[in-house]
C-alpha cells in the first residue's frame, strides 16, 4: 500500500572491463539477481561525463547527453563523442545549468531536439526551452521557445523535465524557486507548475477567463524532476522533491492542484512545519510518498520484453540512497517497491527506457552512461 519507504543501499565499487555491441563498453562484471525471475548485467557505455543530467537515444543508436555545466554531448554509434556547437548560454550555479533533452516525436522527419536549461543571472533567472535542428553532426536554426515568465532570485528548484504527448504537445515542469514557494499556488505565476506548449512554443494549457490558452497545465509543485507516461493506459506520472521528506509521485491531469506548499508530508530543513496539513479538500493526494527523502531524479515507465517481470513498473533514480527504486503498478496504483542497482554505489541522475532497453546516468564530475542488459 502507498506509504513512506526508505532503504539503505550497500556501497560497493564494481570492477570494470571490456566491450560489446560495436560500442567500446566497459562491463561491470558483477552479475546480480534482481527480482527472482530477473538477472541483469550493467554495461558502461560511456565514462568521464561531467555532471551529466539527461540522456536521449538517437535513431542511429547514438546518444545526446546533457552536462550541467553547459554542454550537449553527441555520442555516436561508434562510441566517439563531441560537444555540439550552437547551444544557448546557461547559468551554471546552484542547481542551474543544462537539464533535459528530448527528441520531437517526428524527429526522423524534422530533426528537432528540445533542451531545457537555466537562463539568466543568479538574482533573476528561470527555466527555459531551446529548440534546434540536429543535422550533419551539429545544431541548426536554434532559438529559445519558452522562458518561465517569473524570475527566480535563487539558482534553485528549476524542475525542467520535459515529456512529449501523443499530439506532439510538450509538457515542461517548473520548480518553485525555493524562496518563492507560495507562488506554486498562484495561477498568475508559472513557478511550481507543469506547463504545456505546442512544439513551436505556443501555449497549449488551460484556458483563461477570455477562453485564450495559457501555458499553465497543473499547479502546486515544489521541484518536479520526473515525468513518465504509462504506455498501456496513457496515464502521466510525475515525481517531485519534498523538503525534508515528503518526496512524492503523482498521477497528473490538467487543471489539478497537487498541494505544495499548502499540504505536504515533509517538514522544512529547519524541522519547522511547512504546513500542518498532509491532505485537504481541493488538493490531489500523492500515489506514493517517501519519508525520509530519497531525492528522486529521473523516472521512466517500463513495458519492454527484456525483463518480463519488470513490465508495468516505474523506475525512479534515488540520489540520496544511490540506487533506483522500481515501483510496481497495478490498476494505476503503486503496490510494491524494490531497490535496484545498489552495487553501483553512485548517485543516479537519470533513468531512461528506449524500446526494451534501460539506461542509467550516474551523477558526478566523472559520471557514466550505463545500460542494463539481461544476464
Amino acid at each position: 500500500m502507498p506509504g513512506r519507504h526508505h532503504a539503505v543501499s550497500a556501497k560497493e565499487t564494481p570492477p570494470r572491463t571490456l566491450l560489446s555491441s560495436g560500442l567500446l563498453l566497459l562491463v561491470l562484471t558483477m552479475t546480480v539477481a534482481a527480482a527472482p525471475a530477473e538477472e541483469y548485467r550493467l554495461l558502461t557505455v560511456a565514462e568521464d561525463l561531467r555532471w551529466p543530467w539527461c540522456v536521449t537515444k538517437l535513431p542511429d543508436d547514438g546518444f545526446l547527453i546533457t552536462e550541467r555545466e553547459g554542454r550537449l554531448i553527441h555520442l555516436d554509434a561508434a562510441g566517439d563523442r563531441h560537444v555540439l556547437e550552437g547551444t544557448p548560454d546557461t547559468l551554471f550555479a546552484g542547481q542551474g545549468g543544462y537539464f533535459d533533452v528530448v527528441l520531437h516525436p517526428k524527429f526522423a522527419e524534422n530533426r528537432l531536439i528540445y533542451l531545457s536549461y537555466a537562463e539568466g543571472v543568479e538574482s533573476a533567472n528561470g527555466t527555459a526551452i531551446f529548440r534546434a535542428e540536429f543535422r550533419d553532426g551539429g545544431l541548426r536554426n536554434g532559438k529559445q521557445i519558452l522562458r518561465v515568465k517569473d524570475d527566480k532570485t535563487t539558482p534553485q528548484h528549476y524542475g525542467a523535465r520535459m515529456l512529449f504527448l501523443a499530439d506532439s504537445s510538450l509538457l515542461i515542469t517548473t520548480g518553485d524557486g525555493f524562496e518563492h514557494r507560495e507562488d506554486a499556488q498562484s495561477r498568475e505565476s508559472e513557478l511550481g507548475k507543469v506547463l504545456r506548449i505546442y512544439d513551436d512554443g505556443s501555449p497549449a494549457g488551460l484556458l483563461d477567463e477570455e477562453g485564450e490558452p495559457l501555458r499553465l497545465w497543473t499547479l502546486g509543485h515544489r521541484n518536479p524532476q520526473g515525468l513518465a507516461i504509462d504506455g498501456n493506459s496513457g496515464a502521466i506520472y510525475l515525481h517531485e522533491h519534498g523538503p525534508r521528506g515528503g518526496d512524492e509521485i503523482n498521477r497528473i491531469e490538467a487543471g489539478n492542484n497537487y498541494g505544495w506548499p499548502a499540504v505536504t508530508h515533509g517538514v522544512d530543513y529547519s524541522g519547522a512545519y511547512v504546513s500542518p496539513f498532509k491532505s485537504a479538500p481541493g488538493f490531489e493526494a500523492p500515489l506514493w510518498t517517501w519519508v525520509p527523502s530519497i531525492a528522486p531524479s529521473g523516472m521512466a515507465w517500463y513495458g519492454g520484453n527484456l525483463f518480463p517481470t519488470w513490465r508495468n513498473s516505474l523506475f525512479v533514480g534515488a540520489l540520496v540512497d544511490e540506487e533506483v527504486r522500481r515501483l510496481t503498478l497495478h490498476k494505476g496504483e503503486v503496490v510494491e517497491e524494490e531497490a535496484l542497482f545498489t552495487e553501483l554505489g553512485s548517485r543516479i541522475r537519470d533513468v531512461r527506457v528506449f524500446q526494451d532497453d534501460i539506461y542509467l546516468l550516474t551523477d558526478s564530475e566523472e559520471g557514466a552512461l550505463i545500460r542494463v542488459v539481461p544476464k
